[in-house]
């Protein structure tokens, strides 16, 4: 048998190992919302990026009613704000998003793919990448700066990270099993 015909099957093999494990994680049980407080960063950031601000402790917003119902996130475009809400529609926090420049469209998603670590496209250390959508041929995702700065997008890039600050980042990461529904509303 030739060599790319083992090649090729090992990986069919071992992607339909991953697709069986990835299937397996999601279906289990999810931890529920997570309180996690005003979001600060870990690290100093780069003198080109700004510091993220966190959201305010008191200002508790309240989810908007065009977003379903049951355990999900909910990502307003409008108020630029994402919410971890429980099985019964009740929330411990909201946390303030800055969108890249690509936004998905209004609707329902689900989580598709998590990332520890990774580089955004706009060259910046991210971690706990949540990804859910695809617009333009940019994958959209929420994520953290590693060094917790929210830095502006360069200049004509386009980039479908939505960054939060790094205790969002973490509260994010926990909540969004693979499956986790995501509801995109104005």
């Amino acid at each position: 048998m030739p060599s790319w015909a083992w090649v090729t099957a090992l990986t069919a093999g071992a992607l339909a190992a991953v697709t069986v494990l990835a299937v397996q994680a999601g279906s289990g049980p999810r931890p529920p919302a997570v309180p996690t407080g005003q979001a600060k960063p870990t690290a100093k950031p780069s003198p080109s990026a700004t510091v993220a601000p966190g959201p305010s402790e008191t200002a508790k917003r309240e989810i908007p009613t065009s977003s379903g119902e049951g355990r999900r996130i909910v990502y307003s475009l409008g108020e630029q704000r994402v919410w971890l809400v429980d099985p019964d529609n009740n929330y411990d926090n909201s946390f303030a998003v800055w969108p890249g420049t690509i936004s998905p469209e209004k609707g329902p998603y689900a989580v598709s793919f998590r990332r520890e670590e990774a580089a955004g496209s706009d060259g910046v250390d991210i971690r706990h990448v949540v990804y859910f959508a695809v617009k333009d041929g940019l994958s959209v995702a929420f994520s953290h700066a590693v060094d917790g700065a929210s830095p502006q997008p360069a200049p004509g890039a386009s980039t479908g990270g939505i960054r939060v600050g790094v205790d969002a980042g973490e509260a994010i990461w926990k909540f969004a099993a693979l499956g986790t529904k995501i509801s995109v509303v104005d």
